[in-house]
């Protein structure tokens, strides 16, 4: 027994059950599926990268999620590189906005809004997101990164990384993203669960909207 009369191992079980019930509120506070809580990262090693690149190796901010749709790399692609049309099948993305012409391609920036839900540190506000893109390969990968400001909420670098590799029946999607900030920093159990949130989110969209696209279109013949 310690000083304080609990042993090593009830105090170890404190702290998971502490941070257990802090990752439980964060995520009914950012509105996080259960698919966030149960993802499996693909890339434990932080080995994903795109021309070289990738994610803040050193931010405690981090998470990351893979899912297959069953659609072509080409619808795939299209819809997660044609940004200006995000908010048409993204309903998080309130507004995206190209700050220059031509395909997406590395130096690339746009703008774009998204809600952002109150935490027990945080208001609820809208995060508006300059984003450059950093490294792209098409049809391969691409990564972009840039600071997400609100009123009462700043996320000072936000680094994300989409890979898409072709397998049996689809696409392989895998994404990561990092923040850093003192902000964010502050409670990184609840910043965690919201980034977790919307990564799940984009993934089930992208999803969705791709298999749509590609679902053969059974047409009646009246006799």
């Amino acid at each position: 027994m310690s000083a304080t009369g609990t042993s090593p191992a009830s105090r170890s079980r404190a702290r998971t059950a502490v941070l257990t019930a802090a990752l439980t509120l964060a995520t009914a506070l950012a509105g996080t599926a259960p698919a966030a809580a149960r993802a499996t990262p693909a890339h434990q090693d932080g080995t994903a990268r795109c021309a070289g690149h990738g994610v803040d190796r050193d931010a405690l901010i981090r998470y990351e999620s893979d899912t297959v749709i069953r659609a072509s790399l080409r619808t795939v692609w299209k819809l997660q590189t044609d940004v200006e049309r995000w908010p048409a099948w993204q309903p998080p993305v309130t507004s995206a906005e190209r700050l220059d012409a031509g395909r997406l391609r590395e130096g690339s920036r746009f703008h774009w809004t998204t809600p952002a839900p109150a935490t027990p540190t945080t208001p609820a506000t809208t995060l508006a997101i300059t984003s450059t893109v950093r490294a792209l390969r098409p049809h391969d990968c691409v990564l972009w990164s840039g600071p997400a400001i609100g009123e009462g909420l700043r996320i000072d670098r936000g680094v994300h990384l989409w890979t898409f590799r072709e397998v049996p029946g689809g696409v392989r999607v895998h994404t990561e993203e990092t923040w850093t900030g003192p902000q964010v920093e502050a409670d990184v159990p609840t910043a965690t669960a919201a980034l977790g949130a919307g990564l799940e989110a984009w993934l089930r969209d992208l999803r969705t909207t791709a298999e749509a696209r590609e679902r053969p279109v059974t047409v009646s013949v009246s006799r």
